[in-house]
């Protein structure tokens, strides 16, 4: 609205110098510089008038009314059961699904139109039927990670490339293969169902990576149906001219992979994002209440970590820790298990100078009047692959297998059995273990618990939240001054593992598990059975 101002002075300028002129006679002094000032403002607003055209931003209906654009992205729509990358446009009265249309050389990019809702016909499901999906065909997370270490594998190549000043050729193929790989990503992770029906009995399926982008599109739908709407059906010349308008309008113009992006925008942060959410204030009334977190990778937010789930309350105090990676991070408060109903959401951008600290940085969000309290801190990737021997020989995190399991007298360190007993006892049927993390606090007293030795430590195990004791093992071996298969072994394992002949891979696999020493290799088996169990 500032900004139009002085181009609004100038429009009531012209009226005025329009008006006096109309008052002034022909033969007065001031006639002329009139005539010359009205010219002089007209041609300043016609051309600001060419500037910003209308049609850029709206489309006019067959009755003279402004068909605005609201939102438009893309999105992985599941069409007769295989999975199709669509351009979708939210206008003020219509929701519509595009696809864009290979271009001949030389000529317009246009879209097709492969479906529209009027808003006055779309309805929402039930949330318990938004979240029931059978047909969804789930790539496996070991196929999508093992897609994504290749995407990561090439833009090193790429840069390697680069700083050799290498063949611009070699460089585009790269890029190439790079792009197809990020298109299947883009395809084949998104997993959250976003229906919509049309009131006529037609209803379609979208897949997002991401509650917060549902929750968006959800709200900025919602926001235009409580307008008085009217249903109508577009004859072919309208849909092709609704159609035909969506390349000039839109506002997102490439797909959400990163190979779209320019060399010189910000590589983004590569490493471990600690967060701790500690609590949420502000709440009306009780309900089951859980955080979920999710991270920007690839171009697009997907969903990382969620909290357990606080029940019948107004105040959560969560205070668990989640790891993540990315340039920015969505933060959602949702309500209940099944229907979910994501209550708030809130965007952070991540500023690497100041998150790449070693300590903890405190932090509140306000969502909606919600105020939720959490910590982060980010280690960089190099930073994070280096273990830290503790100082002291005394206690069990941070020394050495071998220093330990003499100490005890033991085969297999006595935390390691300790921890896996009872997680064996109480937590084989629990959804998530190892996976959902425990309370940050619990941990730390079980740390110290173990570390001093103390007696008491059985009886504290069997008080202790599950995933608090899953989450200690965990932080155990992530805390030991070198990995389990050790740090001479490595190199070798990442080779053996490689191997693409199944029997000599296990047969290599054999002889570098045997060459392991005896504290490594029985707590790996102990471990190992454990899992399968």
């Amino acid at each position: 609205a500032l900004l139009y101002k002085p181009i609004d002075r100038v429009t009531r300028s012209t009226l005025v110098l329009h008006d006096l002129l109309k008052h002034t006679p022909a033969d007065h002094p001031d006639y002329p510089l009139l005539q010359d000032a009205l010219r002089i403002s007209q041609n300043f607003l016609s051309s600001i008038n060419e500037d910003i055209d209308p049609r850029r931003t709206a489309v006019t209906t067959p009755k003279g009314e402004t068909r605005q654009l609201v939102k438009d992205g893309f999105l992985v729509e599941l069409s007769e059961g295989s999975r199709k990358l669509r351009h979708v446009f939210l206008f003020t009265d219509v929701l519509l699904c595009a696809k864009l249309k290979k271009a001949a050389v030389g000529k317009h990019q246009q879209y097709d139109c492969k479906w529209y809702v009027p808003l006055a016909d779309l309805v929402f499901p039930s949330p318990e039927e938004s979240e029931h999906c059978p047909q969804v065909h789930v790539i496996p997370d070991h196929e999508l990670e093992d897609m994504k270490m290749k995407i990561s594998a090439i833009k090193s190549e790429v840069q390697k490339e680069k700083a050799n000043k290498g063949q611009s050729r070699a460089i585009e193929r790269l890029k190439k293969k790079m792009f197809e790989n990020e298109f299947w990503l883009l395809l084949n992770s998104p997993a959250i169902p976003f229906r919509i029906h049309n009131r006529n009995g037609k209803s379609y399926l979208f897949l997002l990576s991401s509650d917060y982008e549902r929750s968006e599109w959800r709200e900025a739908i919602q926001k235009l149906q409580k307008k008085d709407l009217q249903a109508f059906v577009l004859s072919s010349v309208e849909l092709q001219v609704l159609t035909g308008s969506c390349f000039k309008l839109r506002t997102v113009h490439n797909i959400p992979v990163t190979s779209n992006k320019d060399d010189d925008e910000s590589p983004g942060l590569y490493g471990f994002l600690h967060v701790i959410v500690h609590s949420a204030k502000g709440f009306k009334q009780s309900a089951n209440l859980y955080c979920t977190l999710e991270v920007d990778s690839f171009g697009y937010f997907v969903s990382k970590a969620k909290t357990r789930v606080f029940r019948d309350t107004t105040e959560p105090q969560w205070n668990e820790v989640r790891g993540g990676g990315g340039s920015g991070a969505g933060m959602g408060l949702a309500q209940g298990q099944v229907p979910i109903n994501l209550m708030h959401h809130v965007s952070l951008q991540l500023d690497p100078q100041a998150v790449q600290t070693k300590n903890w940085h405190m932090d509140v969000i306000e969502m909606n009047g919600i105020k939720v309290e959490f910590s982060m801190k980010f280690t960089s990737r190099d930073m994070s692959l280096k273990r830290t021997p503790s100082k002291k020989q005394t206690g069990v995190f941070g020394v050495k297998i071998s220093v330990v399991t003499k100490r005890e007298r033991s085969k297999v360190p006595y935390i390691v059995r300790q921890c896996i007993e009872e997680v064996e006892k109480r937590g084989i049927e629990e959804v998530g273990i190892y996976r959902i993390s425990g309370v940050a606090t619990d941990i730390q007293a079980l740390k110290a618990v173990f570390d001093a030795n103390n007696k008491d430590i059985l009886v504290m195990l069997s008080d202790m939240d599950i995933n608090a004791i899953a989450g200690t093992l965990k932080l155990y071996f992530r805390e030991l001054p070198e990995p389990l298969l050790t740090d001479r072994l490595y190199p070798a394992f990442m080779e053996g593992i490689a191997l693409s002949d199944p029997a000599a891979k296990e047969n290599c696999m054999m002889h570098l598990l045997r060459s392991l020493p005896d504290p490594n290799l029985i707590t790996f088996l102990f471990l190992l059975e454990h899992l399968k169990r």
